[in-house]
């Protein structure tokens, strides 16, 4: 290798390190927010109906740029987007710890959303962009591991940012590194030149009917398990989304230069792939909800504890990075899938059979066959799906891309909440009846003596056993919905395996 190659490496690594760290605190912040919702709504007062918005409006206003991040990136450069979401979030994150009421940190929460959004589909164009073929899989370790680590040490660092200093922190924390990762970034980035004459090709119609789309399927998804799926509101914001989701998509397929390329949906793996990434976005999300509630509810941890538990799938995933890297450039990239999304579902559906006594202990091999497998199924779907893409293709495939995991995301936990809402009070019915009839099985899953249960109908209840053994049925209830919620995700993503055969194999391979 000639010097000036050694020193091209040199500055390619550097950057793009510095834009994998960018990254991962943009994913960051919305997991150490979520662990401190409640000191943020006892500091200004907010009605606790208006309280998770302060996520969902985060969510919505990133998967908007997401979208937007092909466009973005042939006007200003991959350099020059990077740098501007960068200082863009730590702007905004500034000004979200300085928010007075929650009028100001709602606005100010979209805007930190939108620059933050912006960060995380420039990474994986970069990983594609910066170094040859050999390099991409390393590439893709680095950023893809810290995609992926973010959302399982959130709480932990949430809780700990929460209980030693003060909400405020959760956002001021991002301006040191913030800064100093803009700086490198447009000192050492050198991908691309900027073209401002594509500033003048924005389709303000397609950009509305996308924010729109998104906005609605968000609002539709965090909304409609409570209000009902089949309520009034939910069905509009339902027709809204398809309609301006539609009206998108045939402007996009009919305008020369289009804000999302949908051409791209063209190549029959980079679409299974999608599928891919949102079914993996489903699981991601999905388990770092479903397990910080469950420790919450049913054992009542308080926030560190719970994000020391879930340290395990962020120690096993950076454990088994290394291994994944070699992996990938041994292994068919579709044998090395359904080695990962099979171990993932494993993972998922192990979950499933929890029971109130579930700890650190029963927790800790699930939790490691799911962080072994993240980047076992991040690594060659991302490969396979922007891999073989053109390279003026890439910029507008890897927003696609990422924008297909935040909504699996989305609908992910959607239906953990349609679950966790609806179930429970049928399994209340049945553990009732169950006990009536004596079941010394369900005695011991609800936490009774199992001695008085013998298989014969009991004898009429009396209001002081009644009171002693309604919380214990209830929590009991809730156990049985969150184990349904863990084996409906691991389910979905062992069926997605099924789609697996119908990618090409990888021209490398």
């Amino acid at each position: 290798m000639t010097a000036t190659r050694q020193e091209h490496s040199w500055r390619s690594w550097v950057a793009f390190a510095a834009m994998a760290i960018g990254m991962f605190f943009a994913i960051l912040d919305i997991q150490i927010v979520g662990s401190s919702l409640i000191d943020i709504q006892f500091a200004l007062n907010i009605p606790p109906d208006r309280l998770s918005y302060l996520q969902t409006t985060y969510l919505i206003a990133e998967i908007v740029a997401i979208a937007m991040t092909g466009w973005l990136t042939r006007v200003l450069s991959t350099r020059w987007l990077f740098v501007c979401a960068m200082i863009g979030f730590v702007l905004f994150s500034v000004c979200c710890a300085a928010a007075p009421t929650y009028q100001w940190l709602f606005t100010f929460r979209a805007l930190q959303g939108f620059f933050g959004g912006a960060i995380i589909p420039v990474i994986f164009t970069a990983a594609f962009r910066m170094f040859p073929p050999a390099d991409q899989g390393k590439a893709t370790v680095l950023g893809g591991g810290l995609a992926m680590l973010a959302p399982t040490v959130g709480p932990f660092i949430g809780g700990w940012i929460t209980e030693t200093l003060s909400w405020h922190w959760l956002f001021l924390i991002n301006i040191g590194p913030g800064l100093l990762v803009a700086a490198i970034a447009a000192r050492l980035i050198n991908i691309d030149k900027p073209d401002l004459k594509h500033a003048f090709t924005l389709d303000a119609v397609a950009l509305a009917s996308i924010t729109v789309c998104l906005a609605t399927l968000e609002l539709t998804l965090k909304e409609a398990p409570s209000l009902g799926w089949t309520s009034r509101p939910a069905a509009f914001l339902a027709f809204a989304c398809v309609l301006t989701g539609g009206w998108f998509v045939r402007r996009s397929l009919y305008r020369r230069a289009p804000l999302i390329d949908l051409s791209v949906f063209g190549d029959r793996t980079f679409v299974i792939g999608c599928v891919f990434s949102f079914v993996l976005g489903m699981a991601l999300y999905g388990m770092t909800y479903l397990m910080p509630l469950f420790l919450g509810v049913v054992r009542q941890h308080g926030p560190l504890t719970i994000g020391t538990i879930m340290m395990v799938t962020g120690a096993a995933q950076l454990l088994a990075a290394p291994a994944a890297a070699a992996l990938e450039q041994r292994m068919d990239a579709r044998v090395m899938m359904a080695l990962g999304y099979g171990l993932f579902a494993a993972g998922l559906i192990w979950n499933g059979f929890a029971t109130y006594q579930w700890d650190f202990d029963e927790l800790f091999w699930p939790q490691v066959l799911r962080g072994a497998a993240v980047m076992i199924c991040l690594l060659p779907a991302t490969r396979l799906a922007l891999g073989q893409l053109p390279a003026d293709k890439i910029a507008n495939g890897s927003s696609v891309f990422n924008l297909m995991r935040n909504i699996g995301g989305a609908v992910g936990l959607a239906v953990i909440d349609t679950v966790l809402e609806l179930r429970p009070a049928h399994h209340v019915d049945r553990i009732v009846a169950a006990l009536l009839d004596g079941d010394r099985d369900m005695a011991l899953f609800v936490g009774l003596p199992p001695e008085r249960f013998t298989g014969m109908p009991l004898e009429e209840i009396d209001a002081a056993t009644r009171q002693v053994v309604e919380p214990l049925v209830e929590r009991a209830a809730a156990v049985a919905s969150f184990n349904e919620a863990w084996w409906l995700v691991g389910g979905l993503v062992g069926l997605a395996l099924l789609a697996l055969p119908l990618m090409r194999k990888p021209a490398a391979d």
